[in-house]
């Protein structure tokens, strides 16, 4: 089974990401939280845990790792600091360990931030944490959702490069699909949008992956 850090692991996302490696037969893992008081959830579920701010050196969390998935965000508190220079820390450190993939969940709007009505910041700190990822030299795929939403998931979404639309999807489909990109076969060097769609999760992200080796 592979190593997987999941940055943000204590998010609304990220707590559904850790349940959903915790029952996969491929992968194991490993929650990055902030504080000390957050540990002891994950480990009372038996899931291994470790410090790590992405503020400050994140060298030490990359022991053992074979995979990232970085869905960790401020809130919109500190939205350079840690969704731009956070993810562009962590990213190095993973470079530097040779991880295999870096999986980056990241925000429709994200390539064209001038164009949002609102949150320009935050998708302009996103487009550059993408940017760095894209041009790090490491295995990547870079998920952009529309809106997060706590509604249960359907299990199928609407996959494309460009959407050109707006929209939500739910925080568990949205999960779903960064723990299937993880496969070494799936969606390498890829960027794609996603929302609340009629194709079955597996097999929108294949056509993500035959559309990338075309």
């Amino acid at each position: 089974m592979e190593n997987v850090l999941i940055a943000g692991a204590n998010g609304t996302t990220g707590k559904i990401i850790v349940n959903l490696l915790k029952e996969s037969q491929y992968f194991r893992p490993i929650a990055m939280v902030r504080k000390k008081e957050q540990l002891e959830q994950f480990e009372n579920m038996g899931v291994k845990t470790i410090l790590g701010d992405l503020e400050e050196d994140l060298v030490h969390t990359m022991e053992d790792i074979d995979k990232v998935i970085f869905a960790a965000g401020s809130g919109g508190k500190k939205v350079v600091e840690v969704d731009q220079e956070g993810a562009k820390r962590l990213i190095d450190v993973a470079k530097m360990a040779h991880v295999k993939k870096f999986v980056m969940l990241s925000s429709i709007g994200a390539d064209q931030p001038e164009k949002a009505d609102k949150l320009q910041d935050y998708l302009r700190a996103k487009q550059n944490a993408d940017e760095h990822l894209r041009h790090s030299g490491l295995n990547y795929t870079i998920v952009r959702p529309g809106a997060l939403k706590n509604a249960e998931g359907v299990g199928r979404i609407a996959l494309a490069k460009s959407l050109d639309k707006e929209g939500d999807i739910s925080r568990q489909d949205v999960a779903q699909t960064l723990v299937r990109v993880l496969h070494d076969t799936t969606a390498n060097a890829t960027t794609f949008e996603i929302l609340e769609g009629d194709t079955l999760i597996g097999e929108a992200v294949k056509s993500a992956s035959v559309a990338e080796a075309e």
